[in-house]
């Protein structure tokens, strides 16, 4: 028969900060951060405390979002038994353990809204499914030491390197969540292999997006321009703009006011995290405005109705058009050599041009200007040698 109490699986769930009773010295603790967690307060039989009164102590049972209420109220049941024998449960209690990998499949799930898409949400889970899972996924978590994680870590430390300092830091974060319900203790042992050096010191080789020669640009994009796929026009787009293959591929009407000539693409789709506009010239809306007749939710849609086109598109149009050698997001490399050497643009317009963050905190603080007018000049200079490598090239940015 199942256990009753004054709380019920609603008020769990939506009760604020506090500790909230069930009775028979059961309380659910909301903390101000909204993390809820079980704990049992007993009366030890014929123990005392340093002060000769009887032994009252909390007990925690485990977070409320992995025990649930029912099995919170027989943990309960069990310490209470436990403390009228003169049993303390710090020593006596067995206690169901939750292995790695049902801590991490919550964490991912606890953490779903902030992921910044659902891209990103899934490379974090897939990484410890692809590395860890396998070896010490269904381990209790509290059994998990340094033996367990250099496991996951040593065979791709020096292979795939950013991809173990990722698991590494995912990993951690499992278990300091484990830890801050009450299901480990002791150091996280990532940190303890961190700061003990225990792994190889290894130099990070920069992987630079292979790009095309800016000379070259004005003879690619007069084929492109000769062609009507649609992956052909958000190249362009992408080309003249300078931006990331995701801004252009997900950018929607209601983005782009041609009247005031500006492309807004939102924090979600930028890198940096924050909206960020583009100036939009004449070959720029040449590009789009067409496009509107089709009257989708996207710019350049895909082959479904309302959806973009695929991430692949461009590359693969790249490849037909046998362009070897480059990639999408070299383009970016391109404009940025172009500026420097041709429309001698200052660091900081050339830069915040390809949403790139310039500075420190402190000067970023000061300095609020995106600088778009200066910025829209040397856009419109970098199309007019796009398209035609004989008009003026060299326009110095004050």
């Amino acid at each position: 028969m199942a256990l009753t109490g004054k709380l019920t699986k609603r008020l769990v769930e939506n009760l604020g900060p506090g500790r909230h009773g069930d009775g028979n010295g059961l309380y659910l603790v909301v903390d101000p951060s909204g993390a809820r967690r079980w704990i049992v307060r007993v009366v030890v039989k014929g123990q005392k405390n340093k002060k000769g009164a009887p032994l009252r102590t909390d007990f925690g049972l485990g977070g409320a979002d992995i025990v649930t209420l029912n099995q919170a109220r027989e943990r309960a049941l069990e310490y209470r038994r436990m403390a009228k024998q003169g049993l303390n449960p710090r020593f006596n209690a067995a206690r169901e353990i939750p292995t790695f990998e049902e801590i991490a499949q919550q964490v991912h799930i606890d953490r779903m809204p902030t992921w910044k898409n659902a891209k990103h949400g899934a490379q974090w889970i897939n990484t410890l499914r692809d590395y860890a899972f396998l070896k010490m996924g269904r381990m209790p978590v509290d059994s998990i030491g340094q033996p367990e994680v250099l496991m996951c870590l040593s065979p791709i430390w020096t292979e795939k390197h950013e991809t173990a300092r990722r698991l590494a830091q995912r990993i951690k974060i499992v278990l300091d969540v484990a830890k801050s319900k009450g299901f480990r203790s002791g150091e996280n042992p990532v940190t303890a292999i961190k700061e003990a050096q225990v792994l190889p010191k290894v130099k990070a080789k920069p992987k630079h997006h292979k790009a095309m020669r800016w000379q070259d640009v004005p003879a690619f994009y007069a084929g492109l321009k000769s062609r009507n796929a649609m992956a052909a026009k958000a190249l362009m787009f992408t080309c003249l703009t300078g931006s990331r293959t995701g801004e252009v591929l997900g950018v929607r009407w209601d983005e782009i006011d041609a009247e005031a000539r500006l492309w807004t693409c939102p924090a979600v789709r930028m890198k940096t995290g924050v909206d960020h506009r583009v100036p939009l010239t004449d070959e720029m809306l040449s590009i789009i405005e067409p496009l509107r007749a089709m009257q989708s939710d996207y710019v350049f849609e895909g082959q479904k109705r309302h959806k973009p086109l695929s991430n692949m598109s461009m590359l693969m149009l790249l490849r037909r058009m046998q362009v070897e050698g480059v990639t999408v997001h070299g383009f970016r490399s391109t404009f940025r050599d172009w500026a420097s050497e041709v429309a001698n643009a200052p660091r900081e317009v050339a830069e915040m041009s390809l949403a790139h963050t310039v500075g420190t905190n402190v000067e970023r603080a000061y300095a609020r200007s995106d600088l778009l007018e200066k910025r829209r000049s040397l856009m419109n200079d970098w199309s007019a040698f796009v398209t035609n490598p004989r008009a003026p090239q060299i326009k110095v940015i004050a």
